[in-house]
């Protein structure tokens, strides 16, 4: 019965893709991280261009 169960491979697929899924999962939210941070900066600076650029 040990062995049988040793050789049975049936969830292996369902497995693999779950890693392959969470590595995906994991690249997307490090990407949109990165995104979220670009543009960020670049609305700071262009409030500071338009701050300075404001007379007062």
């Amino acid at each position: 019965m040990f062995k049988k169960f040793l050789r049975d491979t049936a969830g292996a697929t369902s497995i693999e893709y779950a890693l392959i899924a969470s590595l995906i999962g994991a690249a997307i939210v490090g990407g949109v991280t990165n995104l979220g941070d670009a543009t960020e900066d670049n609305y700071n600076q262009l409030g500071q261009e338009v701050q300075n650029a404001t007379p007062g």
